[in-house]
């Protein structure tokens, strides 16, 4: 065994405020973990779980910075530019780039053709050839970071040289976890990326399994499953390991139970974290996923919508009642002029759409009996009926809760795999989805969404949604620009008057823009 310590993945630069950044690493082996900046190092020693190690470094400089393992230099790479941490000044970032859905396969010809072009990595691409100041200050990845259960060539012969047994095309546990993480953060280009431009995050289902939590018969369904339990215990481990443990400040670091446990292990914690991850699956409300951040003028409130969900029968909630308590608080607590919320799943969908989700919801609760109950839950399985429309009761809710907050509201999506506006009649609150990162979908599927969404469901989800008796929403809003279905990414500009947002896709490296839209009232 090699005892020289390497890098495995990252660094990642997660956690930035305007005094402190946070360094995330995996490192092939236990060591001291330094981060130098301006002459000054912080270091922190490596937590061992499932036999990988884990660390996350504040360091108190801007600047290039280089990261040590035991005092060898191991970044930056050679022939790259170097890293750089860059502080958040007091009115908070200017430019906040998001999405969502990125698979992690080749960039040659033949996945280029069937996935398109990763427009993250060809963002890493253009932003090394700009001055920093066009760097975003932010990057905001929404979900689906990876795809569990969509597996590359790559990763699916991974798991065939370790085992044989059943799932044999998904993940199966921590270890093959850490490999998709791996394989998803390592091309040069989107290492350099997460090296250098502070990230935020939030999950989706495919980060665990398509259709997580869409329902209380989902649940049932895959409690039926021999290998789930392991599954989802490794997910929502390795989820808290490479995804949320960033998204932490350091204050809240130094006061999380978990990480303590973690530090103070002697050996491996493979226990502490896998008892922590079957907790969280069993009892939702004793963990929380969803986070907040006064940025400026901004509070960025990235909300849990899919581990935070209530599924009991007849009394759906797209978030329990313990996170909604929560997430009314940051919307009560003054001190900003506008909220940006970060949820994986879009609260305004195209108004038809938004409909039929409706009464997908209310048939399946057995509003026209048990046997059209078990057609309905089968269908919102099928199709995906399981956004915020499908949680009418929450939805209804915060849309009250956001009219009576009366300030600009930006909600920030993906999932959907295009990427839109949508405006609330006569209100500041808006919708901007960017879907998908590199995952499009194929132009049969562009157009079958184009005529069910924005077409066939138009002309009938209102019609259903009154024949099954459910109330009109508390506003009315509208699909304003869009639908755009390349592969892309959005930034968010919060520096101009009125706000900006822009879309990009790319063709190889280049980056071309799709869209500006400016969120006027």
């Amino acid at each position: 065994m090699n005892d020289v310590p390497e890098l495995v993945v990252g660094p990642l630069l997660r956690y930035v405020d305007e005094t402190s950044a946070s360094v995330w690493v995996e490192t092939s082996v236990p060591c001291e973990v330094t981060v130098e900046v301006g002459g000054a190092r912080s270091q922190a020693r490596t937590f061992s779980v499932h036999g990988h190690h884990y660390a996350i470094v504040d360091a108190g400089g801007e600047g290039a910075y280089e990261v040590l393992l035991d005092g060898r230099s191991v970044w930056p790479l050679p022939d790259q530019p170097p890293s750089r941490i860059r502080f958040l000044g007091p009115g908070g970032p200017r430019k906040v780039m998001f999405g969502s859905c990125r698979t992690s396969v080749p960039h040659d010809t033949l996945h280029t053709l069937s996935h398109g072009v990763d427009v993250l990595r060809a963002y890493g691409c253009t932003l090394m050839d700009r001055p920093q100041e066009d760097w975003p200050d932010m990057l905001l990845l929404l979900g689906d970071q990876v795809y569990a259960d969509e597996p590359s060539v790559e990763m699916l012969e991974f798991i065939r040289n370790r085992r044989d047994s059943e799932p044999k095309t998904e993940i199966a546990d921590f270890e093959e976890y850490a490999e998709l993480y791996r394989i998803a953060w390592t091309d040069p280009e989107i290492r350099w990326v997460l090296s250098t431009v502070p990230s935020a995050m939030i999950f989706d289902d495919h980060d665990l399994r398509d259709d997580f939590n869409t329902s209380a018969t989902w649940r049932e369904q895959m409690a039926e499953v021999p290998w789930w339990p392991r599954r989802v215990v490794s997910g929502l481990g390795a989820y808290w390991i490479y995804q949320h443990l960033g998204n932490m400040s350091p204050e809240e670091r130094s006061g999380d139970e978990l990480l303590s446990k973690l530090c103070a292990a002697e050996g491996d914690g493979a226990e502490i974290l896998d008892a922590f991850a079957e907790h969280a699956y069993d009892v939702p409300t004793d963990s929380r996923w969803s986070y907040s951040r006064d940025l400026g003028d901004t509070r960025l409130i990235m909300l849990d919508s899919r581990s935070a969900r209530q599924l009991t029968p007849g009394d759906r909630r797209m978030i329990d009642p313990v996170e909604w308590e929560w997430l009314v608080e940051q919307l009560d607590r003054g001190g900003v002029e506008r909220f940006v919320i970060g949820t994986s799943v879009p609260f305004l969908l195209p108004a038809g759409i938004h409909h039929i989700q409706n009464w997908n919801e209310a048939l399946a609760q057995g509003a026209w009996g048990r046997r059209v109950a078990r057609w309905s839950e089968a269908l919102r399985q099928a199709v995906d009926l399981e956004h915020w429309a499908a949680f009418r009761r929450s939805f209804e809710e915060l849309s009250r809760l956001l009219v009576k907050v009366g300030k600009p509201v930006i909600l920030l999506s993906g999932d959907v795999h295009y990427s839109y506006v949508a405006k609330a009649d006569g209100l500041p609150i808006y919708q901007l989805v960017c879907s998908p990162i590199r995952n499009p979908l194929s132009r049969l599927l562009r157009l079958a969404n184009i005529v069910a969404q924005f077409g066939l469901a138009t002309l009938v989800g209102g019609w259903l949604s009154r024949l099954a008796r459910i109330p009109r929403p508390p506003f009315k809003w509208r699909i304003v620009h869009g639908p755009w279905f390349s592969n892309a990414v959005a930034s968010l500009s919060l520096d101009t008057t009125p706000l900006s947002v822009r879309w990009d896709t790319a063709a190889a490296t280049e980056v071309s823009e799709v869209a500006t839209v400016e969120l006027t009232r």
